[in-house]
């Protein structure tokens, strides 16, 4: 082969053309895995979608309220002066969430120049690029601001919520199609015949020994679809990567050594599967058990062999584990024979299927938060790291102000004043988002203080140097050279506080200052349950406890294993630092 073949590089497309077989096998396994659980899938699409819709819908309203909150602070001055100050705040306001919205749009979604494709040139702004960046941005910016106008005061608007209707219908009709995990497919819910055996249950089976099957099915799945992302990666390292070695692959093959990172996967793959596949692992309908229990009924077979329609919610009242003989346990029936595999709670509903839910609440305000914060930092890391001095300082004194009040006092009494002051964060999600928000607000400080080394490490190296001799903006040089080497760090940081996050918030719903009711919470069930700890109904506040331990271990663990994995010499000290500024990006 000559040189010149030998120096020709190709793109992964072209690549994967050369050999797709490989490639071909993959895409056969996703197409599998999504086809088994399509309804699943797309009703996770419909609830982030629907999220998605609920923050662009607020949006709108912020310049609203802060003009409101204006004139109302200046009406006592002047009436003229009240209303000039409303319409300042909201013009103020506006432009601020335009800009903001103009800086994530073309960061996610528009990867050409706007400007240059309507005939606009940036140097009647300035000679560099950062006029060109910046009027970049305000025709995006304009842009937002006259698509919002044309759907708040126009049909326009009509049309697409109709549009945007018809999609939600569709993809319900998908959504509520066949599913492996479907509960209908494997039900557990029946009753007793009158000859000893069942009806309703899947293949006439016990109702403990289908639920267990459809556990088992879930959960099969589960780990399907993980190795599937393993085979990913080995594909494309045997058949697409053009590096014969990368430092990732030290990395993934220290972690498969590392046998508490391992326990900590495996406690936080169980922890995540429980939350996703909630709705269908539980042993009771979620929906006629735990949230309107008066009206939802089912079929049970009385005494003399007669079969008969309850309320849950009557059955539930039966079922009250209470201490002494009144206590439906782990592993058992209730009188009307329904399967309760972790036992039932004080209000006689299935203590597993509350659990499950719960796992989704701690889940989705860990990742909120977590989230948050790791956006946060990273983003005052690359600022600061890039550009330094006054805005360094100033970033210091501000996460040093946060970081020195204790994280749970401050929890405590954002989470007491939104709550009393009956604000509507605090109804969102039965108080989850506001605890996520609180959440990312306070501890961004603490994730930008950790990778605050590493990123003026890497701020110095000379690829950076380079990029800004070539005249490279700022933003691409932080998003392009900058960037890859500090995410990989700040990850293991990340998934240390998850567990902060999820212990947090549990005793926070502890203290009756968490999510609310009706949303299931861990903290709150072992509230619940503590008076019963010394009585036959124990598993109340028991297994909730070890729950939390467990899952709080597990994050800490993997946080563990991913730390040592990626920085084996990261109990030196600034040796981590250094790993992370020059390998980081492998």
């Amino acid at each position: 082969m000559s040189s010149d073949e030998t120096d020709v590089v190709l793109t992964l497309r072209e690549r994967i053309a050369a050999n797709p077989r490989p490639a071909l096998i993959w895409v056969a396994g996703l197409a599998l895995l999504i086809l088994l659980e399509l309804g699943r899938i797309v009703g996770w699409i419909l609830a982030a979608g629907g999220a998605v819709r609920m923050v662009i819908g607020a949006i709108p309203s912020v310049p609203w309220w802060v003009a409101d909150n204006v004139a109302d602070g200046l009406s006592g001055v002047s009436g003229g002066l009240s209303q000039v100050g409303g319409a300042i705040g909201f013009s103020v306001t506006a432009a601020l969430v335009l800009i903001a919205g103009a800086f994530l749009v073309k960061s996610l979604f528009v990867p050409f120049s706007v400007s240059k494709k309507i005939g606009l040139d940036a140097r009647q702004i300035g000679p560099d690029a950062l006029s060109e960046h910046l009027l970049e941005r305000l025709v995006i910016a304009a842009g937002l601001g006259v698509g919002a106008a044309l759907i708040l005061v126009t049909p326009v608007g009509g049309a697409v919520d109709a549009a945007v209707a018809s999609l939600t219908n569709a993809l319900e009709w998908v959504a509520n199609g066949w599913t492996l995990s479907d509960r209908e497919l494997i039900s557990n819910e029946g009753h007793r015949s009158p000859d000893g055996g069942w009806e309703g249950t899947f293949l006439g089976l016990s109702p403990a020994i289908a639920w267990s099957i459809r556990v088992i099915v879930i959960y099969a799945y589960a780990f399907a679809a993980l190795v599937w992302l393993w085979k990913g990666y080995t594909t494309y390292r045997e058949h697409y990567r053009e590096a014969d070695w990368t430092p990732r692959d030290d990395w993934i093959n220290r972690f498969r050594t590392h046998y508490w990172g391992i326990f900590g996967l495996i406690v936080v793959f169980g922890f995540v599967v429980l939350a996703l596949w909630a709705p269908a692992l539980g042993a009771a309908n979620a929906e006629a058990n735990l949230y309107s229990p008066y009206q939802n009924e089912f079929e049970y077979l009385t005494d003399d062999g007669q079969v008969e329609s309850v309320a849950h919610g009557t059955a539930n009242i039966q079922s009250r584990s209470q201490g002494g003989d009144s206590t439906v346990g782990i592993m058992s029936y209730d009188e009307y024979d329904r399967w309760a595999p972790l036992g039932t709670n004080p209000d006689g509903k299935d203590l597993f299927t509350f659990l499950a839910f719960g796992a989704r609440t701690s889940l989705m305000i860990g990742l909120i938060g977590i989230g948050i914060a790791t956006s946060i930092a990273l983003m005052m890391s690359l600022i600061t790291s890039y550009y330094k001095g006054t805005i360094d300082i100033a970033t210091i004194v501000v996460s040093d102000t946060i970081i020195s009040v204790p994280v749970f006092l401050m929890v405590l009494l954002l989470s007491v004043v939104f709550q009393q002051g009956n604000h509507p964060l605090a109804d969102i999600y039965s108080g989850g988002l506001l605890l996520a928000l609180i959440f990312g607000a306070l501890y961004w400080p603490g994730l930008w203080r950790a990778i605050r080394g590493p990123s003026l490490q890497v701020a110095e190296q000379e690829w950076v140097d380079a990029a800004k001799s070539y005249g490279q903006t700022p933003m691409i040089t932080m998003r392009k050279h900058m960037a890859p080497y500090i995410l990989s760090y700040i990850l293991i940081y990340a998934s240390l506080l998850l567990g902060g996050v999820i212990i947090t918030t549990a005793a926070l719903s502890f203290l009756g200052l968490g999510i609310n009711p009706p949303t299931p919470e861990w903290g709150r069930m072992v509230s619940d349950g503590r008076s019963y700890v010394s009585t036959s109904s124990w598993h109340i506040a028991t297994v909730p406890g070890i729950l939390i331990v467990l899952v709080v271990t597990g994050f800490n663990a993997l946080g563990d294993g991913i730390r040592d994995a990626m920085d084996p010499e990261s109990e030196s000290g600034d040796a981590g630092a250094t790993a992370a500024a020059t390998g980081g990006g492998g």
